[in-house]
């Protein structure tokens, strides 16, 4: 495949943990990858790692909760590519460990929401003109098992309201965006810097699904939400 016909995927928070291994199998797959994150420098050294390993790879800064860095990307992805075949709304924060929502300052909500919810909700908006350019556009959206309805408990309350309202907007742009496919992944509890040492999946069996979701064909799901390519409930 030549550098010119590679699918484009963005994964964003792709500096280390999930984000960083859904990249590698992206660009293991064929992708050219724009891995995108906060930090430049460490986002270049994952790039750097996929190009050594073979596949193609660029970085990109994102601050997912700025409207301008959010423009700014755009720009230079319509200048680089014209186009993005894959968005993986990655990036996410885990803020309120040992919180109860009766205690829980509205700040920190504020704080999670901003990130998890306003920050996807941001970024495919800004990418969507370049999504719409593509003849399979697919969107990935990182949920977690802890924001299903059917499974509510207390604890963490914050992320699990920011991954319950993700997951409305999954159902929302996958009815407007007929020709996307638009789902979420929850990639179970995983051993990284977010899950922590005690997680009993490796990134590798969390990032699966997400790349599924990222490679589906033309008659593939979409509106789903969905752990190791099954369907769960919302």
């Amino acid at each position: 495949m030549s550098q010119a016909t590679k699918p484009i995927a963005l994964v964003t928070g792709a500096n280390r943990g999930l984000g960083r291994e859904i990249a590698r199998q992206l660009a293991a797959l064929g992708h050219h990858v724009i891995v995108a994150g906060r930090d430049r420098d460490a986002c270049a050294a994952v790039a750097a790692e996929l190009v050594k390993a073979g596949g193609a790879a660029s970085a990109h800064t994102l601050e997912v909760t700025s409207d301008a860095s959010t423009a700014r990307l755009r720009h230079d992805l319509e200048k680089e590519y014209g186009r993005l075949d894959v968005l993986v709304n990655n990036a996410g924060i885990l803020p309120d460990g040992g919180q109860t929502l009766a205690t829980l300052p509205l700040e920190l909500l504020q704080k999670t929401l901003d990130t998890n919810l306003f920050g996807v909700l941001r970024v495919s908006q800004g990418l969507l003109p370049l999504l719409k350019k593509s003849s399979q556009p697919r969107i990935v959206n990182l949920g977690s098992g802890l924001g299903q309805l059917a499974d509510m408990g207390s604890g963490t309350p914050a992320y699990r309201i920011s991954k319950t309202a993700l997951n409305a907007v999954t159902r929302i742009l996958a009815a407007e965006l007929k020709e996307a496919k638009v789902n979420t992944v929850c990639p179970g509890w995983c051993h990284t810097d977010m899950g922590g040492p005690e997680a009993p999946r490796t990134p590798a069996q969390g990032a699966d699904t997400a790349v599924w979701l990222a490679t589906l064909p033309a008659d593939g799901p979409t509106g789903g939400f969905f752990r190791d390519r099954q369907a769960i409930a919302w």
